[in-house]
């Protein structure tokens, strides 16, 4: 049986907001219904729409495993790996869905 590949992402509401990591086997379907309200939680809460970083792993058991990693980081650390890919904080979500 083969494995589908995950990711890894962030979610915020603005450069420096609140954020919220996760992980999915689908970015472009999980970050849109994030953006679009569609599932009740905490981001819908917040209003976190805005994508900041992600990454890609390849199988999901990985990218749990790093979500879970990040999970335990201090926001600073959080902040240190969006920066490291997106150091303006823009919405990476247009150039994902090309």
């Amino acid at each position: 049986m083969t494995e589908k590949g995950g990711w890894v992402y962030f979610m915020t509401n603005r450069p420096n907001g609140t954020l919220y990591h996760g992980v999915t086997a689908d970015l472009m379907r999980r970050v849109y219904e994030h953006r679009e309200g569609l599932i009740d939680g905490f981001t819908k809460r917040h209003g976190l729409g805005r994508l900041v970083y992600f990454e890609r792993h390849e199988t999901i058991s990985e990218a749990i495993a790093r979500e879970k990693q990040i999970k335990n980081w201090r926001r600073a650390y959080k902040i240190r790996l969006i920066n490291s890919m997106n150091a303006e904080w823009n919405d990476l979500y247009p150039g994902i869905c090309l």
